[in-house]
């Protein structure tokens, strides 16, 4: 018959992973020709829970590539831009024991333009990326204890365990190579 035990352990106690596109501008010093490339680097996030909600707060640089003077010159305009996005994660433990949780965010899919657009001297852009939020936090795991004590059935023979080593002794060649 088995008995219980319950052991407290951290463990991943809430997991989400959630899709954003946001739009965003930048105002160029010149008038743009053409849009010749923007990318995205330096993401950096991080996250805190607040009001039973994850509140993920981050940067990253967005360059942006024109050409202007009809097009007979480039330049790469840079903005940082910071966002704070909310997403609710749902727990998973019935047996959520601790208020101080460990919040962690990983990339899934890090920041990229996807569209860009010249409008009446201003760039308009929208930036795609997916967060994984894992929660992890104290919980409470029932196990069964088996009373039964383990049976040794396997019993050890040091004279067998000996003739094998001798014979392995005795067959090598010491003059092989």
């Amino acid at each position: 018959m088995a008995t219980f035990r319950e052991i407290v352990t951290k463990a991943v106690i809430g997991k989400g992973k959630k899709f954003f596109s946001n739009s965003y501008s930048m105002t160029p010093e010149v008038k743009v020709d053409t849009i010749l490339g923007c990318w995205v680097i330096n993401h950096k996030f991080r996250g805190h829970e607040k009001n039973d909600k994850i509140i993920i707060d981050g940067n990253f640089d967005v360059n942006m590539w024109y050409s202007y003077d009809n097009d007979t010159k480039t330049a790469v305009m840079t903005k940082t831009i910071h966002y704070q996005e909310e997403v609710k994660v749902k727990i998973k433990s019935d047996n959520d024991l601790s208020s101080d949780k460990d919040i962690i965010v990983r990339g899934l899919k890090q920041p990229n333009c996807i569209k860009v657009e010249n409008k009446d001297d201003v760039i308009e852009f929208i930036i795609e990326k997916e967060l994984g939020i894992e929660i992890v936090g104290e919980t409470k795991v029932r196990i069964g204890i088996e009373n039964d004590e383990e049976l040794w059935e396997e019993i050890i023979d040091e004279e067998l365990i000996q003739n094998v080593e001798k014979e392995i002794e005795e067959s090598i060649e010491e003059d092989f190579i």
